[in-house]
């Protein structure tokens, strides 16, 4: 027996070498640093501001208005849809190396 073989590999490693064997790229791992890591921790914590803040109006606003609703749906995507886009934007510049 192959002494390689013998190693015991976890279900995450058996599961990049079924992605090779298809021809996929294995998923890129690029250590944060702490800067990076402050800054995704900065714009979480200003976004859950943001929807406390939106939850607070909201709640005053109610009253049942359908549009108000829908209002409050579209500002709570777009405020989650802007937080996710920034931490993929930090991400992205870790990824590439750049420092700033």
């Amino acid at each position: 027996m192959d002494p390689e073989e013998s190693i015991v590999k976890s279900a995450y490693e058996r599961a990049l070498e079924r992605l090779e064997a298809q021809g996929i790229a294995p998923p890129q791992q690029h250590a944060l640093t702490d800067e990076t890591r402050a800054a995704i921790a900065d714009v979480r914590s200003r976004a859950e501001a943001k929807l406390a803040e939106l939850e607070i109006l909201h709640r005053d606003r109610r009253a049942g208005d359908p549009q108000a609703e829908a209002e409050h749906r579209r500002e709570r995507q777009r405020i989650e849809a802007n937080r996710d886009r920034d931490i993929d934007r930090l991400r992205a510049g870790a990824a590439g190396g750049s420092s700033s």
